[in-house]
């Protein structure tokens, strides 16, 4: 086990056992999810990839993009 992760449930131990279970269960969630990405990331076929690149260039030259600093717009004064 990690020093981190060592910190992190030590602090956790700190918490009321209702507060541990949430954040467990929300933990436990984020693996469940992570795996199931993996999952489909490494079944993922070049022929696939390839079909997803080319459906990104159409939609970048329709001009049907939003750019990322409007999704994610910048932090002022960092």
């Amino acid at each position: 086990m990690t020093e981190l992760l060592q910190r992190v449930i030590a602090q956790l131990e700190k918490l009321p056992e209702e507060e541990q279970d949430a954040i467990a269960t929300r933990l436990l969630a984020e693996l469940e999810d992570e795996r199931a990405w993996k999952v489909r990331f490494e079944s993922t076929t070049s022929e696939q990839w390839d079909k997803l690149a080319q459906m990104v260039r159409q939609e970048i030259a329709a001009g049907d993009i939003t750019p990322l600093d409007q999704v994610f717009p910048p932090k002022l004064g960092n």
